[in-house]
């Protein structure tokens, strides 16, 4: 199994309870923060984000220059133009990891989230999204994916939306608890995944690597 790489970008479905997000947490846990700036838009305040003991915490509008995980706290709708402006800053200067919770909060008229989709592999931007509702986020999350990876969704028209971008059927049958499907477009490669290691150990390999970067910047 492959996972995503520096310029890479995977989006990752389920909804609430099926262990996206403890997904995604360990995937951030994989990247390469600790030699490039990874910004968190969390729109949910999710509690284990909250748990990454040395991220910082920045507004809206802030772009880091050195390596580690930040995070914005924008209010859905109240922000969007805010989130809209600090996207297109990260877009001009390239080279930042975009961890997005949760993408339907992403204004559809975000013209930044697409370009960051559609663009942000030449400029060296991966991404990680996460959605309960794919029927509601921008479709370009979901075609520009390089990886995808798919918890239950109950709503019909969420699978439907998601099937539509994937070749093998993730409706068949539904998967164990914690369980989801891994679709890799490049190596056309489609598993089905046991449940990632539980947040409290994720949260301990994200503040360890964490604590060494700080220590030399």
């Amino acid at each position: 199994m492959r996972l995503p790489n520096n310029s890479q970008r995977i989006t990752i479905y389920g909804m609430t309870g099926s262990g996206k997000t403890v997904a995604a947490l360990w995937h951030l846990s994989q990247r390469n923060y600790t030699t490039m700036p990874w910004v968190i838009f969390d729109f949910k305040g999710d509690d284990n984000i909250g748990k990454i003991k040395y991220a910082k915490y920045l507004k809206l509008g802030e772009i880091p220059s050195k390596p580690g995980i930040y995070i914005y706290q924008p209010v859905p709708e109240v922000d969007d133009a805010l989130v809209e402006e600090t996207m297109w800053k990260i877009w001009e200067r390239g080279r930042i990891g975009v961890y997005i919770d949760e993408g339907y909060m992403v204004s559809n008229k975000n013209r930044a989230f697409k370009a960051l989709l559609t663009q942000g592999r030449s400029k060296h931007i991966p991404m990680i999204v996460l959605t309960q509702r794919p029927v509601w986020m921008s479709r370009f999350a979901i075609s520009e994916a390089d990886f995808h990876q798919i918890f239950f969704l109950a709503d019909e028209r969420d699978r439907d939306t998601v099937q539509s971008f994937i070749p093998y059927d993730v409706t068949e049958r539904r998967l164990p608890k914690y369980h989801s499907y891994y679709y890799d477009i490049g190596d056309d490669e489609f598993t089905g995944l046991k449940p990632v290691p539980k947040p409290e150990e994720t949260l301990v390999v994200l503040n360890q690597r964490m604590k060494k970067t700080l220590k030399f910047l």
